[in-house]
């Protein structure tokens, strides 16, 4: 029978591995993983985990039966040297397995700050897996100084927790604003005025000169000269495809592990999926770092693997939880040339529609459901919107979709 192994035991991994079962194949399907526990969901680490409202077991994708029950030999705290394509082999630890298919779900690795300016000091943390957020954990005590360093995501995710937890937070963002990689003017000012309302300090146009301590961090010098007492440091300044291993077997590399339509990477017998993949996508390529595109895109190549022959076609959404605010997006915002706003009265739900032209490409919604949903399906389904309707507070949000309809 056909042996499959996944390499990578995230979210596209299990993912991919469970999708394999469901979808009948009866050979041998082996997931590992280099972290020694169950695969589990990421994006809590930065909120709920850290914050100490969820308990690891809760992270956890699917119980240790799940693979037991369905035949999936799960090898974890493992890490695979490498793989041989025209042997179909990969090497595991002084041992050798072989495959009749192998699918790459390594997921992204988070960029370090220098050595040479402090990235290497006890105290200096990266947000990227458990480990990491169990190591810096300890750091968040209420009075305690830290500085954030990168105003995306990630950054203002761990800054919402620091201040949540009565820390003094210091963020400074090169960028001429936080988000500004990927999200319209609107959508950072909000977030900007959330942060500074929480006493939360926001440095933007503003880099990291250096580090200070001599073993363990305990200043920083900032761009513009500024210097700064911290007891320890967050880095949130962005991650990168893991592509090392395909590299190094000779696949094809192109911001990712370059696949095609259905996922099939320069090997005819090795897939990738979710983070680490770039695929073909309106006539360019794409590389989308998001649980949604982790599940989705392994169950399709999953189907693929077995034949199925199904092109993967993404429906992007993302989400963000900071303080008591929820931010929901749909669709991608590349090429907007406007923004139009929609807001209840007072400090109620607001969201920020994305236009180019007359087509609707995204929506940011800040606690405002109903605009996401109306905005997520009016996307997927090809279809646009009225400005001058979206920026009426009055107008009912399910009459888009009906006039889209039409």
């Amino acid at each position: 029978m056909s042996t499959i192994v996944v390499i990578g035991a995230g979210q596209a991994g299990s993912s991919l591995a469970a999708g394999l079962r469901k979808l009948g194949h009866e050979g041998p399907v082996i997931l590992i993983g280099e972290e020694p526990v169950l695969p589990y969901q990421r994006p809590p680490l930065s909120k709920k985990y850290l914050l100490g409202e969820m308990e690891l077991e809760r992270l956890y994708l699917r119980p240790e039966s799940f693979y037991a029950e369905n035949d999936i030999a799960l090898r974890l705290g493992a890490r695979v040297e490498a793989i041989d394509p025209a042997a179909q082999t990969l090497a595991l630890g002084g041992e050798t397995l072989r495959f009749d298919q192998l699918a790459l779900t390594t997921g992204s690795v988070p960029r370090r700050l220098p050595a040479s300016i402090g990235g290497r000091l006890e105290g200096v943390h990266e947000v990227r897996g458990l480990a990491d957020v169990d190591a810096m954990a300890p750091e968040f005590t209420e009075g305690a100084h830290v500085l954030i360093v990168g105003g995306g995501y990630i950054g203002l995710e761990a800054a919402a927790v620091a201040a949540s937890k009565g820390l003094k937070v210091t963020l400074v963002e090169m960028a001429e604003r936080i988000l500004q990689r990927v999200a319209a003017p609107e959508t950072s000012d909000y977030f900007r005025d959330l942060h500074r309302r929480h006493g939360v300090e926001i440095l933007e146009g503003t880099g990291l000169e250096r580090l200070t301590g001599e073993t363990r961090v305990t200043g920083a010098v900032l761009s513009n000269g500024r210097e700064l007492a911290v007891d320890f440091a967050v880095v949130g300044v962005g991650i990168q495809p893991s592509t090392a291993l395909a590299e190094a077997a000779g696949l094809e590399i192109e911001n990712g592990i370059r696949v095609d339509a259905f996922g099939r990477t320069s090997h005819p017998a090795i897939w990738a999926a979710g983070d680490c993949a770039s695929f073909p996508h309106g006539g360019a390529r794409l590389r989308l770092e998001s649980v949604p595109n982790a599940i989705d895109m392994a169950e399709c190549v999953a189907g693929n693997m077995l034949g199925a022959g199904e092109p993967y076609v993404p429906k992007p959404w993302f989400w963000s939880d900071q303080y008591d605010v929820k931010l929901q997006i749909a669709g991608l915002n590349t090429g907007y040339d406007r923004v139009v706003t929609r807001r209840a009265a007072g400090e109620g739900p607001v969201s920020f529609w994305y236009f180019a032209g007359e087509r609707l490409l995204a929506v940011d919604a800040m606690n405002d459901p109903r605009a996401y949903m109306v905005g997520k399906r009016l996307i997927e389904g090809g279809m646009t919107a009225d400005p001058a309707q979206v920026a009426d507070p009055g107008a009912d949000l399910r009459a888009l979709l009906k006039a889209a309809a039409r």
